[in-house]
């Protein structure tokens, strides 16, 4: 910077600039010492950390290898997938033919598990998956998963071959009577259940047998009465009345309710609650439905029996 304040002196040598004695600061070598020029001119606008045409550019940032991201995909993955299996949706297999043709084996369903946790509880003609309540599955042969059927068991993506798990249809809940005789048809609170939409063809709504096949029970408060659509060929709530339940499921054993079945394509379909179900089941309003006859017959009894003794004073007279 010397350089330039002597530059912009050369020429008046032992001079003095009018006002200014030799030596003092030239009022344009402080600008041009200032400005970053070298030149010595008048500032053109650039600033001292502009680049000018000969600087290199700074290097991009290289962006992550895709291998060096992978670990880190695949563990935001099963944490997800984990946290759904936990809180949201599960998948399940379907071992058997007791729920045809509503479901078949080898369908894959997935169960709502998030409902149950705002103290949603099953509701009657909802298909359920639930923990064997007392060994109902006693003696059914079990497999053995291998290290991916195991690995995709834990992350939610395949049932647990150590989970004892079953799918039925709630037919009762706390509070209710459920009742079938003969063939049928099968009663709730005293009204019949049109089941022709969900009971596998060829099958009546009742098993004609001594094991379970004929009953009338009362549902306990937080428990559910299931039974099989395929009611000649399911082991359920009829035939279990002998354990610790009397047959039934406690509420707190139901996983959650199969919404959909999602495998194979060719069999995807949600899984609504039958119509039959719509109507009004529910044992206080079949309670209701008697009182207020008894009501009627208490309030016309008091008037009829006046009447009657006008009627044989009348006469007496």
């Amino acid at each position: 910077m010397g350089d330039v304040a002597v530059g912009a002196r050369s020429g008046h040598d032992g001079e003095e600039h009018r006002g200014h004695p030799v030596g003092a600061a030239d009022p344009a070598a402080d600008s041009a010492v200032t400005s970053g020029s070298d030149s010595g001119g008048a500032d053109d606008g650039t600033r001292p950390d502009d680049h000018g045409p000969g600087d290199a550019e700074p290097a991009p940032k290289k962006p992550r290898s895709f291998w060096k991201e992978l670990p880190i995909l695949i563990g935001i993955a099963l944490v997800l997938a984990l946290l759904i299996k936990t809180f949201l949706v599960q998948a399940f297999s379907i071992p058997s033919d007791s729920m045809q043709n509503t479901l078949q084996q080898g369908d894959r369903v997935l169960v709502d598990k998030l409902t149950p946790w705002f103290g949603s509880e099953p509701e009657r003609g909802e298909v359920v998956v639930f923990h064997d309540p007392d060994s109902w599955l006693a003696g059914e042969p079990t497999t053995d998963p291998n290290a991916l059927q195991t690995f995709l068991s834990w992350i939610g993506l395949m049932p647990s071959a150590e989970e004892k798990d079953l799918i039925k249809r709630v037919v009762g809940v706390g509070g209710d009577t459920i009742e079938c005789k003969g063939t049928g048809p099968l009663k709730v609170n005293g009204k019949a259940l049109n089941e022709t939409s969900y009971v596998y063809p060829g099958n009546t709504p009742c098993s004609v047998d001594d094991q379970g096949g004929q009953f009338k029970v009362k549902v306990p408060e937080g428990q559910i009465w299931v039974m099989g659509d395929h009611r000649q060929n399911s082991r359920d709530s009829r035939y279990n009345q002998s354990d610790a339940n009397n047959g039934m499921v406690p509420v707190d054993k139901v996983v959650g309710r199969a919404i959909v079945i999602a495998w194979p394509i060719n069999r995807w379909d949600t899984l609504p609650v039958p119509d039959t179900f719509d109507q009004n089941l529910n044992a206080k309003a079949a309670a209701l439905t008697v009182a207020p006859q008894g009501l009627a017959l208490a309030g016309v009894l008091p008037v009829a029996l006046w009447r009657r003794r006008r009627i044989a004073a009348a006469e007496t007279r």
